[in-house]
């Protein structure tokens, strides 16, 4: 794929002034994040583009990149308007968080005084190859990192077939049921553990969850009694996809840059970020903005057709919590970035 470059979708001039006056629109309008429509948000000539994309991500190598949406469209507002706009011709946006936010900032939020550790996005470290709970992720950079900071891409199908061809004795493990731990996704009164496979079949497409942390948290807070032969395999596992999904011949790595919107399937590919160094002004400093998209059923290539045999647990997002609660910007436990909840 490195050497290829239709996996990209490169923005002209008159897809640009398309997006600027989508944004006019849409504020004229006085759509909301949340209420934005595709005839709000109306894209003549891209919306062809962007069912080229739809099509890679459902059957295709899983992933596009959209190149150069204008300077002038990345400021937070202007960037989220277009976000959502485009989120809305691929599927449907889903909240990220139990306090029901659509769009995340994704930037290094500092340690929060007297409070807890942050989550890993919202940190300078590294990030494990992991799939989110969602059907499709998209990453508009709005601004990258001093130095370092890639993207990482790697093809689930690939990490699949590498288990069974060098560990046949833990293919099997890849689709039982493993305990993945729901951290701040989890609204009140939800369970605490999801239940799911690794990989999941639907004809000859695989679909993948796979998140070391949420699996490790799980298993220590579940106190799996198994005998210790079975979680020495499951770590023995991780440690093959892992170490599969960071090879040479299985990842690809991206340098987002400004006005790049990075789109993919979390079903057929993993994605991974490697630790950067950012600048001292926080007005420079990396700054990535997040969205999660179901797919609708009628589309969806990861359905439940494949038969009844198949355990699927569904990626749509984080149910919210029926009402936001207002998050002070000093102290808040982190979440998505810094920035106080939107009403609905």
């Amino acid at each position: 794929m490195a050497d290829r470059d239709d996996w990209m979708v490169r923005l002209f001039a008159e897809h640009c002034q398309e997006l600027r006056t989508a944004v006019h629109t849409a504020r004229g309008r006085g759509a909301t994040l949340l209420r934005t429509t595709v005839a709000d948000f109306p894209l003549p000539t891209l919306a062809t583009e962007l069912e080229r994309a739809a099509a890679a991500l459902a059957h295709g190598p899983g992933f596009v990149l959209l190149r150069s949406v204008p300077a002038d469209l990345l400021g937070e507002a202007d960037a989220s308007t277009v976000l959502r706009g485009i989120g809305q011709y691929l599927g449907r946006p889903v909240p990220q968080t139990a306090d029901g936010r659509i769009l995340c900032h994704i930037r290094d939020t500092g340690p929060v005084p007297n409070g807890p550790a942050s989550p890993m996005p919202l940190t300078r470290a590294a990030l494990p190859f992991h799939t989110a709970e969602c059907d499709l992720l998209g990453l508009l950079c709005l601004r990258p990192a001093r130095s370092d900071g890639r993207t990482l891409l790697a093809s689930a199908a690939a990490v699949h077939n590498a288990v069974l061809d060098t560990r046949p004795d833990l293919a099997g493990r890849l689709y039982r049921s493993h305990l993945f731990d729901r951290q701040e996704e989890r609204a009140p009164g939800e369970e605490a553990y999801l239940a799911s496979p690794l990989v999941t079949r639907h004809g000859d497409r695989p679909s993948m969850r796979y998140d070391r942390a949420r699996l490790a948290n799980a298993a220590h807070s579940a106190r799996d009694n198994g005998p210790d032969g079975a979680r020495a395999a499951d770590r023995e596992l991780y440690d093959l996809i892992e170490t599969t999904a960071a090879s040479p011949a299985v990842q690809l790595e991206l340098d987002l840059r400004p006005g790049d919107l990075l789109l993919l399937d979390n079903h057929v590919v993993l994605h991974a970020r490697s630790a950067y160094e950012d600048f001292d002004a926080p007005e420079h400093r990396r700054h990535l903005l997040r969205m999660w998209l179901a797919r609708d059923e009628d589309t969806n290539p990861t359905g439940r057709s494949a038969g009844p045999h198949i355990h699927s647990v569904p990626r749509t997002g984080v149910a919210p919590s029926d009402v936001i609660r207002p998050r002070s910007l000093r102290g808040a436990r982190p979440g998505c970035g810094s920035m106080p909840p939107r009403t609905h």
